[in-house]
């Protein structure tokens, strides 16, 4: 096969959802279906042969690491990993000189860091597609895989209702992103104190955005119900604080019992059992985890083919 891509344009990133129009969405989600029938068919798709993919990691991670690097070997390329420690990104050395250099050795960058702004600036700086494997404010690949799992167990994610419990954090936001994006309606339910910030949800119309304070409420009629650890990582100082305070946010079997009957569970990963899910739902039949994870593979690699080839013919 061969891979035609649309004429050159202007680079394009991917640092937060809201980067991509609801009909690029939708492509890059089609075509991560593609990818993954031709995956678990053992049917080779060398799309980006020969091109390389720089990872770096201010953050650790398990499952952005394997995905990219998986991923991008799948695609028929190459990778290089870095990590502060060997590497001069914002160290010794402006982030805008690093992009600047790397970027010309390269042809797409991963990053995982804290700041928005850290990746907006080298983003800003560089030759070559840039992509947000995680900052504080964002975790764009992360809702891209749990939307795309969605839609491969239930259809269109469009009028669905999601249900987001827990902290306010970088999924919480990048989920209304794709509210807005994909015209589904978020709920929302976080102890006082870890709520969304009104400054950073601007004018999300009520016909996406609820809020609630009773999670069970949140709940009620869900067709998604998702949640995430309550100490993301850089507040480990808050863990014991966050744990009372977030005590009847667990996600248990009662909870579900109040969304849709076909609702689906999902969690970033890693899990706390006992703490913001039980084990009961997070192994329960509703759970949809461990496809979640694995979709990462899948919509990173049409993601990747997307930002450098464009509409592929």
């Amino acid at each position: 096969m061969s891979y035609v891509a649309t004429p050159n344009g202007p680079i394009r990133h991917f640092l937060q959802f809201s980067d991509f129009t609801r009909t690029e969405l939708l492509y890059v989600l089609d075509r991560a279906r593609l990818i993954k029938e031709k995956f678990k068919r053992y049917e080779p798709h060398h799309s980006l042969h020969d091109r390389t993919l720089a990872m770096v990691f201010e953050k650790a991670s398990t499952r952005t690491r394997v995905s990219f690097e998986a991923g991008m070997y799948q695609l028929g390329g190459s990778v290089i990993h870095l990590t502060t420690n060997d590497s001069q990104l914002g160290r010794s050395e402006p982030i805008e000189d690093t992009a600047r250099v790397v970027s010309r050795m390269v042809d797409i960058v991963m990053i995982r860091t804290f700041e928005q702004t850290r990746i907006e600036r080298f983003a800003e700086h560089s030759r070559v597609p840039v992509i947000n494997g995680l900052t504080n404010e964002f975790h764009p690949c992360q809702i891209l895989a749990d939307i795309f799992t969605f839609i491969e167990n239930r259809g269109s994610i469009s009028g669905k209702t999601v249900a987001w419990v827990g902290d306010a954090n970088n999924m919480a936001y990048t989920w209304l992103q794709a509210a807005e994006l994909l015209d589904f309606k978020l709920h929302v339910s976080a102890p006082a104190g870890y709520r969304l910030e009104a400054s950073r949800i601007g004018s999300a119309k009520p016909s996406i955005l609820q809020e609630f304070s009773d999670p069970n409420e949140a709940c009620l009629g869900a067709h998604l119900v998702t949640t995430d650890v309550w100490t993301s990582m850089g507040y480990e100082s808050e863990n014991e604080e966050r744990r009372k305070a977030f005590a009847d946010w667990c996600v248990d079997s009662d909870m579900m019992s109040r969304a849709a009957p076909d609702a689906l569970f999902m969690h970033c990963l890693p899990a706390h059992r006992g703490e913001e899910v039980t084990a009961e739902v997070l192994e329960g039949p509703q759970s949809v985890v461990w496809d979640e994870a694995e979709n990462r593979l899948h919509v990173q690699k049409a993601l990747m083919e997307f930002l450098l080839l464009g509409q592929v013919k």
